[in-house]
């Protein structure tokens, strides 16, 4: 089965995507088109010439989207917006190198307290589960803080929710093979966190979109977080690097990089790469995306939606063969 034919939640739902132009939130949109959902898409008034966001709206309602214009300095534009969706997904910026707009969502928390018809809230998350980050260190810490104060927030208000952990970006890990400051593979020597048989997990941000629209109308979710782990695609970094290997016939010479060197690494640099950092660290050296088990108050999307056709680690690696 193919990803046209991904839809087996009963009924559609109204769903209204923040952040819709953004990395993953034109994912979202196109993925909830594609399932059959009635989809919204809030728009702030523009201020300058973005002309790539503006003919990327111009798509969207040309796919059969509805654009809803709302600010997040205007409540009553924000309430009115919400009123008219019975699902809400943002997708807005979590990063410190593009942006970071998470703590903005506090904002739309109030206003979907205030509607009062929400039946799901989605934040904008899709990496690292951030209740599993108590410990992790500065100043990559900020952005669990962030994440978990709108939770927070979400839960008081007594807002239906699901929270999705998406775990990799393939776009950004797999490529490059999980080098820093890389997209494509390298071809002479690559750098491995440690010995590079930490787990970790790889998803391509389309399947993140899919599993995300299925997960946001599934009763099954509601108030629980949805890990994204498909099975194929829990590899370490090493056995990434030797699919890498084998389809391009070229053996890399791996360098291991201690936990302490990669520490030191991170001195010196500007405060967003030292938060990007962080989550490597956490991700390659402490395995924080694979070091638990899914608990009852959580769900797996591969599980859960076994009809999704989702792409391999393997599979996607092979976009690069021409490139590299």
């Amino acid at each position: 089965m193919g990803k046209e034919e991904l839809g087996r939640c009963e009924g559609k739902s109204r769903i209204l995507i923040v952040g819709g132009t953004g990395y993953m939130g034109r994912r979202f949109v196109r993925a909830s088109l594609r399932l059959g959902h009635p989809t919204y898409v809030l728009f702030r008034p523009f201020a300058g010439l973005d002309i790539e966001k503006l003919q990327m709206l111009f798509s969207f309602r040309n796919s059969g989207a509805h654009l809803v214009k709302a600010s997040f300095d205007d409540k009553e534009s924000l309430v009115a917006a919400v009123k008219q969706v019975d699902v809400v997904i943002s997708a807005m910026a979590g990063n410190h190198i593009r942006s970071h707009a998470i703590p903005e969502q506090l904002k739309l928390v109030e206003a979907i307290k205030e509607a009062g018809n929400i039946k799901r809230f989605l934040p904008s998350e899709f990496g690292i589960d951030p209740d599993k980050m108590m410990d992790a260190i500065e100043p990559g810490n900020v952005t669990f803080i962030d994440k978990r104060e709108v939770r927070r927030a979400i839960e008081e208000a007594g807002i239906p929710y699901t929270y999705v952990s998406a775990n990799c970006f393939a776009g950004y890990f797999v490529g490059g093979l999980a080098q820093l400051g890389r997209l494509t593979p390298p071809t002479d020597r690559v750098f491995l966190y440690d010995d590079g048989n930490v787990k970790a997990i790889w998803v391509d941000e389309d399947d993140v979109a899919t599993y995300t629209i299925n997960s946001a109308v599934d009763p099954r979710t509601a108030n629980k977080t949805v890990y994204i782990r498909p099975p194929a695609n829990i590899l370490s970094q090493r056995e990434v690097i030797e699919l890498w290997e084998k389809k391009c016939g070229n053996v890399l010479e791996k360098i291991c990089m201690s936990r302490e060197e990669f520490l030191n690494l991170m001195k010196g640099q500007d405060l967003a790469q030292q938060i990007g950092m962080t989550h490597f660290y956490h991700m390659f050296y402490d395995g924080c995306l694979y070091n638990f088990e899914i608990g009852e108050e959580a769900r797996e999307a591969s599980e859960l939606y076994p009809h999704v056709t989702y792409t391999t680690v393997d599979a996607y690696l092979d976009h690069y063969l021409t490139i590299a």
